[in-house]
């Protein structure tokens, strides 16, 4: 990373007396303990949002398999937040600085992927990319600080990928710790500045039920940042589907849809299981959710499919539970947003 663009010295420039970075503790006193009721009095603001109700402040681990397309989405998203506009085709987002440290890239790759999503649209001057940045216990995480410091209403900062940028771990700690402290680095930062960080990072060959656990390396990692995302390849009519969860994010999904003669991930209406299913079960699935207890005969009648194809469609779904048996008809679970 150019010192014309961090302006930090290097980290082995001798003692020289640097400029205080940005990350030391304020000289006074800062108050953590508090009453229950004076706490309860307190009013602090909202978390601040990057792309509302899926990227807040703090750190986010964005994690998925290798050419699942992570890294088009992080871009994508940086330059949706650098420009304003709309995220994913359909989030609303406030324009701002933003950082991108794309530490597998060449600029000319980055050229090329950029002139793709952007199409006719202008490159947002807003934008800050990167090719290259010290490890974060090695001055990492001041170069990241000294950035934000000329960027006061900076909105997030990508780093893709991780791994590029972690660091050695401490002798003798634990992978657990070693994971957690890593994260710590870049949390400092994202803490004191009030910013969004993005952490690009991978997930485990062998899957899990638990999105969470899929996330490659310890416990430590996804215990660290404030919120996990898990992009993971689909099937049916969704290319793929963002588990998101974390302390200031419902944990929710979202199916997703790639254009890659766009480079764009575009967001889908509708529940994530909609679109995840064979077609013929999407269509059962959404007039059954706008008429609680239909039967196959009226589902069939409603949705143009065959009756033999909707009884065969309607059985498999209650085995998988995606649908429940009710006085000879059928109905959504509760928790698909249907009536059991």
């Amino acid at each position: 990373m150019s010192e014309d663009l961090y302006e930090m010295p290097h980290p082995h420039s001798g003692p020289s007396s640097p400029e205080p970075h940005p990350l030391q503790p304020a000289q006074q006193r800062i108050r953590t303990a508090w009453s229950a009721d004076e706490l309860m009095a307190m009013e602090f603001p909202e978390p601040k949002w990057a792309v509302p109700g899926i990227i807040s402040e703090g750190v986010n681990l964005l994690a998925g398999p290798p050419k699942v397309g992570k890294s088009w989405m992080s871009l994508g998203l940086a330059l949706s937040v650098a420009a304003g506009g709309q995220a994913m085709d359909s989030v609303p987002v406030e324009g701002g600085p933003v950082l991108y440290l794309a530490l597998e890239d060449t600029p000319r790759r980055l050229q090329t992927r950029m002139r793709k999503i952007l199409g006719s649209n202008r490159a947002p001057a807003s934008l800050t990319l990167a090719t290259a940045c010290p490890p974060l216990p090695q001055g990492g995480s001041e170069a990241i600080a000294q950035w934000c410091e000329r960027n006061p209403d900076a909105r997030m900062v990508v780093i893709d990928v991780f791994a590029k940028i972690r660091g050695t771990s401490a002798p003798g700690a634990s992978a657990y710790d070693a994971d957690y402290a890593a994260v710590g680095h870049v949390k400092r930062v994202a803490d004191h500045y009030g910013i969004a960080i993005v952490l690009v990072h991978h997930v485990r060959k062998a899957g899990s039920d638990d999105f969470l656990a899929e996330v490659s390396g310890t416990n430590g990692l996804a215990g660290a940042a404030d919120a996990t995302l898990v992009l993971k390849r689909s099937r049916g009519q969704a290319d793929g589907v963002l588990h998101v969860t974390g302390r200031d994010v419902d944990e929710s999904e979202y199916a997703l849809r790639f254009y890659a003669e766009a480079g764009a991930w575009q967001l889908l209406e509708g529940p994530a299981a909609d679109h995840t299913i064979s077609d013929s079960r999407a269509t059962v699935l959404r007039y059954v959710r706008e008429h609680p207890g239909a039967a196959p005969k009226q589902i069939a009648e409603g949705t143009g499919l065959s009756s033999d194809l909707v009884r065969q469609t309607c059985s498999r779904m209650a085995k998988d539970v995606q649908l429940i048996r009710k006085d000879g008809g059928y109905t959504v679970p509760e928790e698909d947003g249907g009536q059991a």
